[in-house]
């Protein structure tokens, strides 16, 4: 249904009135830009292909009025030429005006714009009825004819008037749900856009809109009956339910993935799995200690690193053959391991979906397949991850070097290891941190130190008087162990680079005086605030009746992002990798079951890992701290997982909240694990809102050494 067009009014001498309105419909076309001009001779010899009359500005302009009409008034006796300036386009009109008579002229438009209804039920079904419903969802769809080429339908556009909405991805569709009964109207504007001529620019007259101005409208109109919708009598139980805010999968979703997997990959389960396939498996059964999935695919790659790397490490000393070749599987072991795009890829399909269904994210196409077409970039032919992306392209001029198998003579050249640029290894010095202040290393110091025959700090050694005949089948491997100290990481080496990272360092005697030149003071309030941010969200998430917001998270997730990239200098690419491996050494040395007699430990006590109980024990002997060390290895187990997610994700680079909601949904499980041996570890709860600032900002060591002086206290 469209406005008609009214008869003429202005019939007064020495004017002009032109109309405009479209041929088909009838339909008035109001704010319609119209230029008098001057014309030559008469009209009878008037030439609309031929008139040219930008040589001399209009007489005047002017726009139709809401009856689509615009007149020029006082007009003396002569031919004139009216111009329709929008689209589409018309030819020029002339007009005769003679004494004591007017002109009238009409441009009729070819537009035929049309309107057609349908209607959808509220389960998205198309409805057969021409009557809509109530909360029916009705569709408008505007057409029109004439002049349909790019060019014009570029210049005409169709605004709707409240509550219809444009349909997302259309130019001329739009929609509404029907609210109430009785009679509705579907209202709008088509614009037709101006042409913007030069012999239009920058003229005006009374009531002209100048070029650029506001486009001609044709107004859009058609109505349709609805009524109520019958009721439905349901028999029978009727159940409510509310669910979680729903979410869409992105693209770093399989990053997570992979650095969850590989991370597990790396636990001293696999680890010892691995050692005991290469040393204590009988040749008729090699497999018998074998890790499945993605991990027993990668056997034979370490398998081979292992074979390699023992002929190239040596020891200066004798009788150390056992404990080379396990400095040697170790080495093998981590290095296959920590590479995240290491193939085969650490993907388990199964299980990966499964974990993220938990999550309530759903997995979208192919994890795989997203990581290789859609996250990875290719940089100077390599594909790597966004982040390593970012830091290449702030490197142009520095050469990509391929080792081609020679990795240390790679690294005598001027450049970029391709390797580390397409597979950097991922690890984080927190994970040895953690099981530092767990005690895992001094546990292993207090023993070869009795092995040496050396007594312990303090009056009474608890190791003095405790036979080691029982350790005597390690012999060559302690023999070894100790005899390396002078090639291993010092506790002072790895105490400068936990400061360099994270901002924390040890206490105790040897490490009182340190004077780092570089620390990452900001970290640890950083790390903990978006910990606590976390909280908040969980709260929110759970709760179906809001949508929980990710931005203050998203935040969060880009300031830490930036304190551990300032940190990933100096020894960032070694340091943590040497430690893991000689941390992995002591922890596979403890689980022996030799120590279970050396050791006085709690058998009916469900340690995860079997080198737990001795670092328990050792504790208990000595008077450290009574925290489980079990504590101590969740803390770096999860801290591990989230730190990488957050230190190679380019969160620099995103704006939208949804990678920071998945992220927050993703690592849920080891962020809340993190927060909860913290507490017990350290007496911080990070996951109240008031939580005490300098308590939250104190390295754990401080807080760790304030619980053990209230340990002494209440025991004395």
């Amino acid at each position: 249904m469209t406005t008609k067009h009214p008869a003429a009014t202005d019939t007064r001498p020495g004017a002009v009135q032109v109309s405009v309105h479209d041929k088909a419909t009838g339909a008035v076309v109001v704010n319609a830009a119209i230029a008098l001009y001057r014309g030559t001779g008469d009209c009878a010899r008037f030439e609309p292909d031929n008139w040219d009359g930008g040589l001399e500005p209009p007489l005047e302009v002017r726009i139709t009025d809401a009856r689509g009409y615009a007149t020029f008034s006082d007009l003396p006796p002569a031919a004139y030429v009216a111009v329709y300036d929008h689209f589409p386009v018309m030819a020029p009109q002339c007009a005769q005006v003679h004494a004591g008579c007017a002109a009238l002229l009409c441009f009729d438009l070819e537009v035929d714009p049309e309107v057609t209804l349908s209607f959808e039920t509220p389960d998205c079904q198309p409805s057969d009825c021409h009557i809509a419903r109530v909360s029916d969802r009705v569709t408008a769809q505007v057409s029109f004819f004439g002049d349909a080429s790019g060019d014009v339908r570029s210049h005409i556009d169709v605004v709707p008037v409240a509550p219809w909405t444009r349909v997302r991805g259309e130019d001329y569709q739009f929609t509404c749900t029907v609210r109430r009964p009785g009679v509705q109207r579907f209202e709008a504007q088509m614009l037709l856009g101006r042409r913007a001529t030069a012999m239009l620019a920058g003229v005006a007259g009374p009531g002209a809109s100048g070029a650029g101005g506001p486009p001609a409208m044709i107004a859009l109109t058609t109505e349709f009956e609805a009524e109520e919708r019958t009721p439905q009598l349901i028999a029978g139980n009727v159940g409510v339910s509310l669910s979680r805010t729903e979410t869409e999968p992105t693209e770093d979703l399989p990053l997570w993935t992979l650095i969850r997997n590989s991370t597990e990959a790396m636990s001293f389960t696999n680890y010892l799995h691995f050692i005991d396939s290469l040393f204590c498996a009988e040749p008729s059964n090699s497999n018998a200690f074998g890790p499945a999935g993605f991990e027993g695919e990668r056997f034979l790659k370490k398998a081979d690193r292992f074979h390699h790397l023992r002929h190239r490490r040596a020891l200066p000393f004798t009788d150390a053959e056992s404990y080379r070749v396990l400095k040697a599987a170790t080495e093998a072991f981590v290095m296959v391991n920590c590479g995240v795009l290491s193939k085969p890829l650490a993907f388990n399909p199964d299980e990966d979906n499964a974990y993220l269904d938990r999550r309530d994210i759903p997995p979208g196409k192919d994890l795989e397949t997203v990581l290789l077409n859609d996250y990875l970039e290719k940089v100077d032919g390599t594909a790597t991850l966004p982040y390593l992306a970012i830091i290449r392209r702030k490197l142009p001029d520095i050469p990509i070097q391929l080792a081609q198998g020679r990795e240390h003579d790679a690294d005598l050249c001027f450049g970029i290891l391709q390797d580390k640029l397409a597979n950097p290894c991922l690890l984080e010095l927190i994970w040895s941190y953690w099981h530092e202040e767990g005690m895992l290393v001094q546990t292993m110091n207090a023993i070869t130190q009795r092995f040496q025959n050396v007594r312990g700090p303090g009056v009474n050694d608890p190791l003095a008087n405790t036979e080691i005949d029982m350790l005597r089948p390690l012999n060559n491997l302690i023999w070894g162990y100790t005899q390396d100290e002078q090639h291993r990481l010092t506790v002072v080496r790895r105490n400068y680079e936990y400061d360099h990272h994270y901002g924390v360092r040890l206490d105790g005697k040897a490490v009182q005086h340190i004077r780092a030149a570089d620390t990452r003071s900001k970290f640890l309030e950083a790390f903990h605030h978006l910990l606590r941010l976390c909280t908040q969200f969980y709260k929110q998430d759970d709760d179906t009746t809001v949508k929980a917001d990710a931005f203050p998270v998203l935040n969060a997730l880009k300031e830490v992002h930036l304190i551990l990239s300032q940190g990933a200098h100096n020894q960032f690419g070694d340091l943590p990798s040497t430690a893991r491996i000689e941390m992995l050494m002591q922890q596979w040395l403890l689980a022996r079951p030799e120590f279970r007699e050396f050791l006085p430990t709690r058998l009916m006590v469900a340690y995860p890992e079997p080198w737990m109980d001795r670092v328990d024990a050792m504790k208990k002997l000595q008077g450290w701290t009574d925290t489980s060390v079990v504590h101590f290895r969740s803390l770096a187990m999860f801290g591990e997982q989230v730190l990488l997610s957050v230190r190679y994700g380019a969160w620099a680079d995103i704006y939208e909240p949804t990678p920071a909601f998945n992220w927050a949904r993703f690592w849920r499980p080891q962020v809340q694990g993190y927060i909860h041996a913290y507490r017990a570890a350290t007496g911080v709860d990070l996951s109240v809102e008031k939580v005490d600032a300098q308590a939250e900002a104190t390295i754990p060591s401080v807080l760790l050494r304030q619980r053990l002086a209230e340990q002494i206290r209440g025991t004395a």
